[in-house]
């Protein structure tokens, strides 16, 4: 019998001409004669293709198998041939021919919307399985025995990938036409954390917390079940709901102009926080209530107190100093600074450091200079320490100067060296030179780092370039030093700057990262100790690693608190904010190798094996078949 692929190729071929004619002519008699000849085709192909499936005198087993085959592409064609129909019924020509002119998208447009639709589907569940039965019946031109399954699993896989494709187009019409947004990321209000608890646990004076919102808001719900929550913390807190069109005069009084408001409030002092009625909008800041609302509650509780920046130096400022400074600024401090309800301002030689360091500094900030101090404004740092003065200092050993005179009233002594680390290191450029961006987890119970020494490696700290710090021998009388953070024990002091461990003159230990000194005044006032918090890097304060980084943001909050004796109302901050997820270089390598060659291996392996089995069950019965022809 002559070969199946021409019949085929007549049948696609007729399809391909009605398409020309109809989709890309479009008008005219050229259209008519092309969509007539493709239509044509289509017909004497399905008409042979059908004489061909019909049983013949004298058949045998194997033509019986033949049979099964052209029935099976039969109707492939007959499919191919409905959806040509549907075409003709949905188009224009059906308009002409069968309706008088007037169009199906007219007279019943939701029956021409779904024509429109199904027709393409069945040419797809048409075409795609006749390919693939076309090839698996070629390869069976001069096999002695025609394999009738062996067609069908080829037929069933086109329709697979058909019914795929068609799946594909149509979720990719309806969402295209729909175009309604779902957000289905993790949501869910923070619940107070321990800071915020501890906080209103201190309060010296009634705190009050007032809502403004309409009785039915979901917002209104989710934000007065974190209060409630929070309001058994402490008597002095006070929590009232109100409406503003119900309550104008107590919106008024508290400077309310809608509803959608949460105030903080005390006296004449207000803060007011802006989240909205609808919960859509107000899920953002619903996972981040507890940090507003502490922000708040610290505003108005606390009183003003003023942490003095040093200048002149080139420490970090919050704005490039010109077009060559490109180092990293501290916005992001001092951003941090002010939501803790400090003032932030600069001292230089203009506000008079050589001289003193003004009465109202709660704390003096060092943070990343590249010159030393002059010795005169070193002495007045030194004199600030020694009547109880708070010093948060992060020096930097890249810029290549010797901190040694400026550590000296702190009994410190600045390790001269880089240090890096192989094993836990946090990735930014993909280079050798990432080694330096040392990450460590190692705190401890020092009150500088309350919620660090909870938290672990969960938060770890990541530090770029930094040295390690070194108690000197000569310290200062009444100087006491602990060193709360330190470096994972794989951490090498790289002297020759080639991020690679060289023994014996480079060694691998828990470098001290971080020095909090007490300098005591009088041992029956401790509050009047004198303090000092170093840390041997200010990248890791620096904007985009400080906020990205939750234990470097830890640090620098616990730390300001420790220094300024408000170590009592340290903690962690509750957020319900997605956070990216950070992996170790081991944990980099393991994910690797995993989808690249576990995952795959696995799938091959288990189709290997479930292939193994059809085959074996193929061959048993297969033989259970020549056993009984045998027989």
């Amino acid at each position: 019998m002559p070969g199946s692929a021409p019949l085929s190729w007549m049948y696609f071929g007729g399809l391909v001409l009605a398409f020309i004619g109809e989709r890309l002519i479009g008008a005219g008699s050229t259209r008519g004669i092309l969509t007539a000849l493709g239509a044509l085709m289509v017909v004497a192909a399905l008409g042979l293709r059908f004489g061909r499936s019909r049983p013949r005198a004298g058949a045998t087993a194997t033509d019986g198998e033949r049979r099964t085959i052209e029935s099976a592409i039969f109707w492939l064609y007959a499919a191919g041939a409905l959806a040509f129909l549907l075409y003709v019924i949905s188009s224009d020509l059906g308009a002409s021919f069968l309706f008088g002119g007037t169009g199906l998208d007219k007279s019943s447009p939701r029956l021409h919307v779904t024509l429109t639709a199904l027709w393409p589907a069945l040419v797809t569940a048409s075409l795609l399985p006749l390919l693939f039965v076309e090839l698996a019946y070629a390869s069976m031109t001069n096999a002695p025995v025609f394999e009738a399954l062996r067609v069908k699993d080829a037929m069933y896989s086109g329709l697979g990938i058909a019914g795929a494709l068609v799946f594909a187009f149509a979720i990719t019409y309806v969402a295209t036409e729909r175009d309604k947004k779902l957000d289905l990321s993790y949501f869910r209000t923070a619940k107070p954390g321990e800071a915020t608890r501890k906080i209103v646990a201190a309060l010296d004076a009634p705190l009050g917390i007032s809502l403004f919102f309409p009785p039915s808001s979901e917002v209104r719900e989710e934000a007065l079940g974190y209060l409630d929550d929070l309001k058994k913390e402490g008597k002095l807190l006070t929590v009232n709901s109100y409406d503003y069109f119900v309550d104008p005069a107590k919106a008024k009084e508290l400077g309310v102009s809608g509803n959608g408001i949460i105030v903080v409030h005390r006296d004449q002092k207000r803060e007011l926080l802006s989240i909205g009625t609808e919960l859509e909008a107000a899920r953002s800041q619903l996972r981040n209530l507890d940090k507003e609302i502490q922000k708040r509650i610290l505003l108005v509780a606390k009183a003003q107190r003023t942490v003095y920046l040093t200048s002149g130096h080139g420490e970090r400022t919050s704005f490039p100093t010109g077009d060559t400074d490109k180092r990293l600024t501290i916005r992001e401090v001092k951003e941090m600074l002010s939501q803790q309800g400090y003032t932030v301002k600069d001292l230089g030689a203009a506000e008079g450091l050589a001289a003193d360091i003004p009465n109202d500094a709660a704390a003096v900030m060092v943070i990343g200079p590249q010159r030393l101090f002059a010795k005169e404004e070193i002495d007045s740092i030194a004199r600030y320490l020694d009547r109880g003065g708070r010093v948060f200092a992060a020096l930097d050993p890249e810029v290549g100067v010797d901190w040694d005179p400026l550590l000296a009233p702190f009994g410190l002594t600045s390790g001269k060296a880089v240090l890096a680390n192989d094993q836990m290191f946090a990735r930014s450029s993909f280079q050798a030179s990432d080694k330096a961006n040392i990450a460590t987890g190692s705190f401890s119970s020092h009150p500088s780092v309350t919620t660090l020494g909870k938290l672990g490696m969960r938060a770890p700290m990541v530090l770029v370039q930094a040295s390690a710090l070194i108690e000197k021998k000569d310290k200062p009388q009444g100087v006491s030093i602990d060193f709360p953070v330190r470096a994972h024990p794989a951490t090498w002091n790289d002297a020759n700057g080639n991020f690679t461990f060289d023994a014996p003159a480079e060694q691998r230990k828990g470098w001290e990262l971080a020095a909090a000194v007490v300098k005591k005044k009088a041992a029956s006032k401790p509050n009047e100790d004198g303090r000092a918090l170093v840390l041997g890097d200010s990248d890791a304060i620096a904007d985009g690693i400080v906020t990205a980084r939750p234990g470097n943001a830890y640090f620098v909050l616990d730390g300001m608190k420790w220094l300024l004796g408000d170590e009592a109302i340290a903690g962690e901050v509750s957020s319900e904010a997605d956070v990216p997820i950070a992996h170790t270089k081991k944990q980099d390598v393991a994910w690797f190798y995993s989808t690249i060659f576990l995952a795959p291996g696995l799938v091959v392996g288990v189709g290997f094996l479930m292939n193994r089995r059809r085959r074996s069950g193929g061959a048993a019965n297969a033989k259970q078949k020549k056993q009984k022809e045998v027989a």
